[in-house]
C-alpha cells in the first residue's frame, strides 16, 4: 500500500511540473494563440506607438469601434500578409463596410520596420488598416501588454540576416477597448464571422 502510495504522488508531481512547463514556456509556435478562460483573464492597456505617417499613436485613438489587433511584420513571408488578407476579406463578408471593425497592424520588427515602411506594407492590401510601429521598447511593452511573443531567430538568407518569430493570434476588442477572444489560423470563416457579428453588435 505504501509503495502503491508513493507512486501515486510520484505521477501527481510529474503531472505538476509539466502544466508548469505547458504554461510558462514561450509560445515558439507562430500558430500560438492566447486563450481566454481565467477569471478576471484580460488583455490590453493603454499605450503609444507610432503610426504610418510617423506621428505619435495613442490607443485612446481606437476607442469608439471594435477592433482586430494582429502582430507581425513586413518581411513575413506567410503568415502576416495571409492574416492581414484575411481579415480584409472577413470584413467584407461581415457586410457591415470597412467602418464595422478597425484592423491594426503591429510590427514586431521595428528595426527594420520604420512607419514609412509599415505604411507602404497595409496599402498593399487594399483596405483600410493602421499600421504601427516604434522604438523596441515600446514595440516590447505593448507585445507584452497583449501577452503575444516575438524574438529574433538568425536566418543567413533574409534581410539583415535574420527573421522573427511570433505568436500569430488576431486578438479582438470591442469598442471599449475590452478584449473579447482571438481568432486563430485554422478557425472556419463561419465562427469567426459569429465572433465578429457579436463585437460589432
Amino acid at each position: 500500500m505504501k509503495t502503491v502510495r508513493l507512486i501515486v504522488w510520484a505521477l501527481v508531481g510529474v503531472a505538476a511540473v509539466v502544466l508548469a512547463f505547458l504554461l510558462l514556456r514561450p509560445a515558439t509556435d507562430p500558430s500560438a494563440r492566447v486563450e481566454p478562460g481565467l477569471p478576471g483573464f484580460t488583455l490590453g492597456g493603454p499605450f503609444t506607438l507610432t503610426g504610418a505617417d510617423g506621428k505619435p499613436f495613442s490607443s485612446t485613438q481606437l476607442a469608439g469601434k471594435p477592433y482586430a489587433m494582429f502582430f507581425g511584420f513586413t518581411n513575413c513571408p506567410d503568415v502576416c500578409p495571409n492574416t492581414l488578407a484575411r481579415l480584409a476579406q472577413l470584413r467584407q463578408q461581415l457586410g457591415k463596410g470597412n467602418d464595422s471593425f478597425r484592423i491594426v497592424f503591429v510590427s514586431v520588427d521595428p528595426g527594420r520596420d520604420t512607419p514609412e515602411a509599415v505604411g507602404a506594407y497595409t496599402k498593399l492590401f487594399d483596405t483600410p488598416i493602421i499600421g504601427l510601429t516604434g522604438t523596441p521598447k515600446q514595440v516590447a511593452q505593448v507585445a507584452k501588454q497583449h501577452a503575444i511573443y516575438h524574438a529574433k531567430v538568425p536566418q543567413p538568407d533574409q534581410p539583415d540576416g535574420y527573421t522573427v518569430d511570433h505568436g500569430a493570434a488576431v486578438l479582438l476588442f470591442d469598442r471599449n477597448g475590452k478584449f473579447t477572444s482571438t481568432i486563430a489560423q485554422e478557425e472556419q470563416d463561419a465562427p469567426v464571422l459569429d465572433k465578429l457579428r457579436r463585437v460589432t453588435a
